[in-house]
C-alpha cells in the first residue's frame, strides 16, 4: 500500500481541504493558549470529532508557532480503536493522506523501528483507526514540511514504548504527540472528578494509569518513563468534556491537552490550573 487514505475524513473533521484548513485555523485562534511551554517537546492531545475535542486540541497545537520550520519529524502515537493489537503497529505506506495533502513517512524510522521489541507492520491496524488520522490536518496547517512515524499503540508495556520514544527521541527536529481520550460516558459531573484526578497523575508524570482513565493509556504509561528520565515538566494547557463543547452531559467523553518540555530553570512542575476546572 502506497498511501494511507483517509478514513474519517467527512465525519470526525471537514471532508472539503478549503473548509478544513480554515476549521483548524477557526480552532487554533481560538485556542487556550499556554503560557509557559512555548517549544514543547511532546503534547498529549484528544483524538474525537473536531466539534468535540478540537477546541482542546488546538490548545496544544497552537504553541507549535515558533517550532513551524524546526520540525521535521513527527512521532505520532495513537491507541487502537477499531481491532485487537498485540503491541505496536506501524504502516507498510509512504504517504498519509487527508483532504489537506499527503503526509510522507519516515521510512528509515520504519525500518528501524521494525528492530526493536514488540513493533510489527499491520495496515489492518491503520487503515480504519481515527486516533492518528485526527491529528494530521492541524499537524499538516501549523508545520512547514514534517515526516511520520505512525505508532498504533495496543497491548504494550511501558518499557518497550519508552524504548521507542527513547530511540526516535531526537532533538529540537522531532516532536512528540500521544493521541488520548480520558474519561469516557460517565456523567458529566463525575467525569469533571475522574478527569480532574487524571490530570493530576499526568502532571506529577505518574506512568500508572489505566484505560479507564485515559484510552491511550498504554502510550502515556510509557512516555512518563522517558519524561521521568528526562526530567520534563508538564503544563496542563485545557481539560473539558464533551458535555462543555457539544451541551449533552448525561454522558461525556473527557478531554485533555497537555505539554511537556524539558524544564528551563530549577523547579517542579509548571500548571496553568485553572484550566484544569475548565467549563
Amino acid at each position: 500500500m502506497k498511501t494511507r487514505s483517509p478514513a474519517v475524513a467527512g465525519t470526525f473533521y471537514p471532508g472539503r481541504g478549503t473548509e478544513l484548513a480554515d476549521c483548524v485555523e477557526e480552532l487554533v485562534a481560538g485556542a487556550v493558549a499556554g503560557t509557559n511551554s512555548s517549544r514543547p517537546k511532546v503534547l498529549i492531545v484528544p483524538h474525537a470529532g473536531y466539534s468535540y475535542s478540537g477546541p482542546i486540541a488546538a490548545s496544544g497545537y497552537c504553541l507549535l508557532h515558533a517550532q513551524r520550520q524546526s520540525i521535521s519529524r513527527v512521532v505520532l502515537l495513537g491507541p487502537a480503536h477499531r481491532m485487537y493489537v498485540a503491541e505496536m503497529a506501524l504502516p507498510s505506506a509512504r504517504f498519509f493522506a487527508t483532504p489537506l495533502g499527503e503526509v510522507p513517512i519516515d521510512e528509515g524510522a520504519v525500518t528501524e523501528a521494525l528492530t526493536l521489541p514488540g513493533v510489527v507492520i499491520s495496515d489492518e491496524a491503520h487503515a480504519a483507526e481515527h486516533s492518528l488520522e485526527v491529528h494530521l490536518p492541524f499537524l499538516q496547517m501549523m508545520l512547514d514540511s514534517f515526516e511520520l512515524l505512525p505508532v498504533v499503540v495496543g497491548q504494550c508495556s511501558a518499557e518497550r514504548v519508552a524504548t521507542l520514544l527513547d530511540v526516535f527521541w531526537g532533538g529540537d527536529e522531532t516532536l512528540i504527540v500521544v493521541s488520548s481520550d480520558l474519561s469516557h460516558y460517565l456523567p458529566y459531573a463525575e467525569a469533571r472528578a475522574t478527569d480532574a484526578r487524571t490530570t493530576g497523575l499526568i502532571a506529577q508524570l505518574s506512568g500508572n494509569l489505566t484505560g479507564e482513565q485515559a484510552c491511550g493509556a498504554h502510550a502515556i504509561n510509557g512516555l512518563m518513563r522517558v519524561a521521568q528520565r528526562r526530567a520534563l515538566h508538564v503544563e496542563v494547557l485545557d481539560v473539558r468534556n464533551s458535555g462543555d463543547t457539544s451541551g449533552e452531559r448525561s454522558r461525556v467523553v473527557g478531554y485533555g491537552s497537555y505539554a511537556l518540555a524539558a524544564p528551563r530553570a530549577p523547579g517542579g512542575i509548571i500548571r496553568t490550573g485553572d484550566h484544569v476546572q475548565r467549563r
